[in-house]
């Protein structure tokens, strides 16, 4: 879009908006200093909507006459085109979105135009467009989030039945399925699908009304201007109103713990697709090579995600240091506010896009994964399970199987490899179905319970989740 440069000479305070109170011009690096229009012009779609709300609300109460609010809509109207069109020439001089437009809005409309900021302030507009804006952003992020819970859910279905360690401590701990795997990344999501949307409730109140800090003598209809704008209701402070962003932290809270579950599945990503473990094969698209090492495929994709990650998490305490000062009311500490939210929100969304994209479409290495459960005794606790069966205590089973464990240990062979009258040498009551619970399918598939690894539990699962995506939002 265009922009006119950095001004290298004061303003003439007569040039401004707010000006008339000023005797002296603004200093050149002042000015610079403190324009937001270089990143806050991100918000003109939710600006000109919220005008022509309040415009449209002015003209029902009789503070504008429709006429009047007619030409400001108009007006507002064609600025937007002007805008996404790349015709509109961005102003620093002008300092932010809200100034660019009214000014442009004067230009175009003449002296009706002076009357839209009637009954506001920018405090309570920019607290409006940034709660706008955040919604629209929230919207968009639960759909991709929903993408990918779908895409987990198909990848879940078709191994379902894959058996693969599942490990403590990243060490082999009982066999798994890898179905069972992606559900459990899908019940995070779920989780941060629901924060999503109650932070969402939260955000969608209008500021708009609050005016600087005290409200307004206009007899404002605040409702009416809720309702064209969507919002569930009103703001029920004025100081308040304009100097709250809890919302915005409480969305990069939500937005932190979705990294974070990004990044755990991250780094099983980059720890199956490693030459040690060989489980699984990201797509080529998503990864790179090595500039001196033709043999390499470097996971970037899931790499970038994890890093990311503290992006997003220094936003969040950014935030959180940016308001913990602050006295009532507004302050211009809060212009501060724009850039780590909106790089939050780019970062999360393209973090779910990728993931989106990408995890759906790897390759299990079933027989790898298999191989890997047959060693490190991941049947261990199947063999106690069946003693316990067999009537001996539970801490009794517990000390048998580690003494075969032992004897499996020092041959360098696995539990299912040792002859029956071996294992009855621990315990008298092994018998041969101990067979059918010693390899890994059969530890899976004996833990037939809800929330359980058994392949039937995760088809199971499957189906209630599809079930629940069906009717919910995004």
């Amino acid at each position: 879009m265009p922009q006119d440069n950095a001004p290298d000479s004061p303003v003439n305070p007569a040039a401004k908006l707010w000006g008339g109170r000023f005797s002296e011009a603004t200093d050149a690096f002042v000015e610079q200093f403190t324009a937001s229009v270089g990143f806050d012009q991100r918000l003109y779609a939710q600006d000109i909507t919220g005008s022509i709300a309040h415009a449209r609300m002015l003209a029902a109460v009789q503070v504008l006459t429709e006429d009047e609010a007619d030409a400001i809509v108009r007006g507002l109207e064609a600025i937007r085109a002007e805008i996404e069109s790349g015709e509109f020439a961005w102003s620093v001089a002008r300092e932010d979105v809200h100034m660019n437009i009214e000014a442009r809005l004067i230009e175009k409309i003449g002296e009706t135009g002076k009357k839209l900021h009637t009954g506001r302030s920018r405090n309570d507009q920019v607290a409006t467009d940034i709660r706008l804006w955040l919604r629209e952003a929230i919207d968009a992020l639960r759909v991709e989030l929903r993408r990918y819970q779908r895409g987990l859910l198909d990848l879940a279905e078709r191994e379902h039945a894959t058996v693969m360690p599942g490990f403590t401590h990243l060490q082999t701990a009982q066999p798994v399925t890898f179905g069972h795997h992606m559900m459990a990344w899908y019940e995070m999501l779920e989780r941060d699908a629901e924060r999503l949307a109650d932070c969402r409730r939260r955000v969608n109140r209008l500021p708009l009304g609050a005016a600087a800090l005290a409200g307004t003598s206009y007899p404002l209809d605040r409702e009416l201007t809720a309702r064209l704008l969507g919002f569930d209701g009103v703001c029920r402070n004025s100081l308040d109103a304009v100097s709250d962003r809890d919302f915005a932290i409480e969305f990069a809270a939500a937005a932190s713990l979705i990294m974070m579950h990004l990044s755990r599945q991250a780094e099983e990503l980059i720890l199956w697709a490693s030459a040690q473990f060989a489980f699984i094969d990201l797509p080529d698209r998503y990864c790179t090579g090595s500039s001196i090492m033709p043999q390499k495929k470097n996971p970037d994709v899931p790499e970038l995600v994890r890093g990311k990650t503290g992006r997003v998490y220094g936003h969040l305490i950014g935030l959180l240091t940016l308001m913990k000062g602050q006295p009532l009311a507004y302050n211009k500490d809060n212009q501060e506010d724009k850039e780590p939210l909106f790089d939050t929100v780019d970062t999360l969304a393209g973090s779910l896009r990728a993931f989106a994209d990408m995890v759906p479409n790897l390759r299990v290495r079933a027989e790898n994964m298999l191989e890997a459960t047959r060693r490190g005794f991941a049947t261990a606790t199947d063999l106690a399970d069946y003693l316990v069966g067999k009537g001996l205590p539970f801490r009794d089973a517990h000390e048998v199987v580690g003494l075969a464990v032992r004897l499996a240990s020092s041959r360098g062979c696995d539990l299912a490899d040792l002859a029956l009258e071996e294992l009855q040498g621990f315990d008298a009551r092994i018998e041969d179905d101990v067979y059918d619970l010693l390899t890994p399918e059969g530890s899976a598939d004996a833990r037939d319970l809800l929330g359980g690894t058994a392949p039937a539990q995760v088809l199971a699962r499957i189906a209630e989740a599809r079930e629940h995506l069906a009717h919910v939002a995004g």
